[in-house]
């Protein structure tokens, strides 16, 4: 009877496994059969070529203001100058950051790093190839490989200290002759009849200055203080993270990311150096445990410990006795913008989601190559409303990969973390068991999350596979009541996750972007 009933177990786990194959294949099949419209690249004003690197355009002393020079404004102030527009980048500290978070780029960001010409700055820093994934749940633990088969050797992820990256960034823009780099703090964008015409902002040596340019892109990261004048920031703060450094540790799967689905939610552990590890502990909500007192040490030792890999445990105890412990708050924003003339948001001022999938600087450097390729065949940027009109654009164009990317990390952070409800926890552990099944099953979501394939439509269809698969195990060995309506509560669950994310995303720019009137926008003529 036994060897019957682990037959049968084993029978109706393959056919959850099947209904979940079937579910994705339909889905995808669906993306894959629709005729793909060409992406709107405007048309070159009256035939001229893009200007070669280094040369000035424009009537003004400045082409463009960028404020701030972290990841995304360092990034945009060399794809902008290379394309010969002067830029003046404003930052409010120029001396090297030092943050906890920023510091994973999947092969998704990497391959639009070589896109624009950057991909030089990850060397000479001790960066580290991430090739993928370790999944840890109650003691078993799966791998993810990134499905980098059809790409050059060289890439992969690149985890790296961020402060390190940025600099280089930075390095590399100011290298331009056509790009300032210049220290000081924003206060106030300058308007003039509902128009953006530049920023006040005060030196380092404090002297007030204004500066003037046809456009202003706002790059001021997650603590933007003039985000509020070009969108309708609704930020939320699910949880903090704790920042350690475990130094001379051997992860038991080297050159891989590590997620451990612990109580109350994940734990990542990734290299950032060729001797040091980043660990980073999720803490839900905006209360932590204090520093100063104690505390936090006795959290992490008590509650965070036991939990881990015993491999790196040792140097887990040590980094905590070591003393440096951070902390910072995990913001999410969904992309609410203004359309101003004279004026773009970018970056983590734009837009955040959950850092936990590390797809915020793909996001940002996807959203630049659709922004350099929008601008690219302008000579003149002075028309600010027409201007305006055309950058709607921007906000369609960007939406496939950025909502696959900020509904992933939204949904995964929810999936992951531990519940009292019963159907959430049967959807955790469908998840873990759904991606260790390998081939379709973890190449679809780990392609999804890499930003390698970011495409809404599989993501949809993955993230339901797990909840039909869910099911499936809940039916084994026979159905009863009970089970049924933890299932049905399971699919509940699910909905009840991700489609507010979509909502808040926006449905139709996030998967029928083609039907939007801005997808269509022809750039201003005029010279």
């Amino acid at each position: 009877m036994a060897a019957a009933a682990a037959a049968a177990g084993v029978g109706f786990q393959l056919i959850g496994a099947a209904a979940a194959t079937l579910l994705a294949a339909v889905l995808v099949a669906a993306v894959l059969g629709r005729r793909r419209r060409p992406r709107p690249h405007a048309p070159l004003v009256e035939g001229k070529p893009a200007p070669e690197a280094g040369c000035a355009v424009g009537d003004g002393g400045t082409d463009v203001i960028i404020v701030g020079a972290g990841v995304a404004g360092s990034a945009l102030a060399y794809t902008l100058g290379k394309d010969g527009r002067r830029v003046h980048v404003i930052e409010r500290d120029l001396t090297e950051p030092d943050r906890i978070v920023g510091e994973l780029l999947q092969p998704g960001g990497y391959l639009k790093l070589i896109e624009l010409g950057l991909e030089d700055c990850v060397e000479e820093i001790d960066a580290q190839r991430v090739l993928g994934y370790a999944l840890f749940k109650d003691g078993r633990n799966t791998k993810l490989a990134y499905p980098l088969e059809k790409f050059h050797s060289d890439v992969a992820g690149r985890s790296f200290h961020n402060g390190r990256f940025i600099q280089r960034m930075r390095q590399k823009a100011a290298s331009l002759p056509n790009v300032q780099l210049e220290q000081g703090t924003v206060t106030s964008l300058l308007e003039e009849n509902g128009t953006v015409k530049g920023v006040q902002y005060k030196t380092k040596s404090g002297e007030e200055l204004k500066a003037y340019a046809p456009l202003t892109i706002v790059c001021d990261g997650c603590f933007s203080n003039l985000r509020r004048a070009l969108c309708s920031p609704k930020v939320d703060v699910p949880s903090c993270f704790v920042g350690l450094v475990l130094e001379n540790c051997q992860l038991p799967h080297p050159n891989h990311g590590h997620v451990i689905l612990a109580n109350p939610s994940p734990i990542l552990f990734y290299p950032i150096s060729s001797t040091e590890v980043r660990c980073l502990v999720d803490i839900p909500g905006q209360k932590v445990p204090s520093i100063a007192s104690g505390e936090m040490a006795n959290y992490l030792k008590t509650v965070v410990a036991p939990q881990i890999p015993p491999e790196i445990s040792d140097s887990f105890i040590a980094a905590i006795d070591k003393g440096s412990i951070r902390t910072m708050p995990n913001r999410s924003m969904p992309a609410a913008p203004h359309p101003t003339p004279g004026a773009l948001l970018m970056g983590d001022a734009f837009n955040m989601r959950h850092p936990l999938t590390g797809g915020g600087m793909t996001v940002a450097l996807s959203d630049i190559v659709v922004l350099r390729n929008l601008l690219k065949p302008l000579r003149n940027l002075h028309d600010a409303p027409s201007l305006c009109k055309y950058l709607e654009s921007f906000y369609t164009l960007r939406k496939p990969v950025a909502s696959t990317i900020n509904t992933l990390a939204g949904a995964l952070y929810k999936v992951f973390s531990a519940s009292p409800d019963q159907a959430r926890n049967e959807m955790r552990q469908a998840c873990f068991d759904y991606l260790s099944l390998g081939g379709v099953f973890s190449n679809g979501p780990i392609a999804l999350l890499s930003g390698l394939n970011p495409r809404p439509l599989s993501l949809v269809a993955h993230f339901f596979a797990v909840a039909i698969y869910g099911v499936g195990r809940l039916m084994l060995p026979l159905p009863s009541p009970k089970r049924m309506w933890i299932g049905a509560r399971l699919i509940s669950g699910a909905c009840g996750i991700i489609l507010p994310i979509i909502k808040a995303e926006g449905v139709r720019q996030m998967f029928f972007p083609a039907t939007v009137p801005a997808y269509y926008q022809a750039a201003p003529m005029g010279e």
